[in-house]
């Protein structure tokens, strides 16, 4: 069996997604064994290989951390073009740049607006969500960074408008590496955990940014 290895433990957001992307183009091995040691590798690395026709099994490290197992799902006849969509775009980005037309990114930075009083800025970012949807079809997508990944946790007073968001059709990314910061990666309760490729594509390929 083609089958390769990677350790990326210790490695920063978002070299294990790269390294991956970089093995699938470069040898399109059948199965790729991942070693990583924390929960935001192991949800940006299983949702990236999933989108590569891999089909993904996470089993526990006696050491601390995981190993992804990753089985290539593309038989003979599509292999090629899985390499191909791995070395033109990476992740889910395909599909976003044809999504992305005409659309709007807001990217919040922190859980409330403003300086002086936390409180009232927490009451004004609680309002500026509930009041995004305004923007109807154009809003596209919502990044959560830094503190702001604290909007989408469990018990979160914004956490309902976010979700209503999600439901209306709005992608929201949270990061992956700001949750594990603020030990809150098991109390998220919206959008998808993302890396900083993720980021950095979606602000490329938006055409307007909403900075908060």
């Amino acid at each position: 069996m083609n089958e390769i290895a990677l350790d990326c433990k210790g490695m920063p957001c978002p070299q294990p997604v790269l390294k991956c992307k970089d093995t699938i183009r470069e040898a399109s091995p059948k199965q790729i064994l991942v070693t990583v040691d924390n929960d935001a590798a192991k949800e940006n690395v299983s949702r990236f290989l999933q989108t590569q026709n891999y089909s993904v099994e996470l089993s526990s490290l006696q050491s601390e951390g995981y190993q992804i197992i990753a089985r290539s799902s593309a038989d003979k006849n599509t292999s090629e073009q899985s390499t191909m969509q791995a070395e033109e775009i990476p992740d889910d980005q395909a599909r976003v740049r044809e999504e992305a037309e005409d659309k709007q990114l807001v990217f919040i930075t922190s859980d409330t607006i403003g300086h002086g009083d936390e409180h009232l800025g927490s009451k004004l970012m609680q309002n500026f969500l509930a009041t995004l949807p305004e923007m109807g079809d154009s809003l596209w997508r919502i990044i959560l960074i830094n503190a702001a990944v604290k909007l989408g946790i469990s018990h979160s007073p914004a956490l309902e408008a976010l979700q209503k968001l999600e439901d209306s059709g709005v992608s929201i990314l949270v990061c992956g590496t700001c949750l594990s910061h603020f030990q809150l990666m098991d109390q998220k309760e919206i959008g998808e955990t993302t890396n900083m490729l993720d980021v950095v594509s979606s602000l490329e390929l938006a055409s307007k940014v909403i900075k908060v």
